[in-house]
């Protein structure tokens, strides 16, 4: 910023992200000045924040009476800091790649559910498994599938056993290395609806 000579960095920080953030739920990416850093001493510019009074529904709202495209403002929300969030543990390009495989099967085969978000997570931890008849020491996956409004609580989206089971086989069968794969039950609050 400071090389460009930018002066402002505009910003879709919205009212979740310092709820969260200030109560020391998650730490958020994009929250600085309600935690008491200056961006401006701190990294040389101001940041503008437009949405930051308003929730992910009120932004939804906001970005259909200015005739966005349907496309632009009813897709699931993705993290600040991308996969990363949904890689517990050490995040490196082999487990990310794997939690962007994962996340590509679960948003295919979840495409015609009706949800908030739909996201897998692959966990720190390792499972025994067994392929061929050997032990197989691989990856755990964890689904989450949110029924939500505003991102502030959320329900577990009541997903039909063979819907489950399908996903779980793909992911078991198509993600390098995955002997687990279990489903969140745990509503938010909670629980949240990214991993990290």
């Amino acid at each position: 910023m400071r090389e460009s000579g930018a002066k402002h960095l505009l910003q879709g920080t919205i009212l979740t992200d310092v709820d969260e953030t200030v109560a020391g739920i998650k730490r958020q990416h994009n929250v600085f000045e309600q935690l008491g850093i200056d961006p401006e001493q701190a990294f040389g510019y101001k940041i503008i924040e437009p949405l930051v009074q308003i929730r992910k529904d009120g932004v939804r709202r906001v970005a259909d009476a200015l005739g966005l495209p349907e496309s632009v403002w009813n897709r699931m929300p993705f993290p600040g800091p991308a996969l990363a969030a949904r890689v517990i543990g050490e995040v490196t390009p082999e487990r990310i790649e794997t939690v962007r495989f994962a996340t590509a099967i679960t948003e295919e085969e979840l495409a015609n559910v009706d949800a908030f978000l739909k996201l897998a997570i692959l966990h720190e931890d390792r499972v025994t498994g067994m392929r061929e008849g050997a032990r197989d020491f691989g990856l755990q996956l964890e689904l989450r599938c949110w029924d939500s409004v505003d991102a502030r609580e959320g329900t577990p989206t009541e997903l039909p056993w063979p819907t489950l089971r399908r996903l779980a086989d793909r992911l078991v069968n198509e993600v390098p290395g995955v002997v687990s794969v279990t489903y969140n039950l745990g509503t938010k609050p909670p629980s949240t609806m990214e991993a990290v």
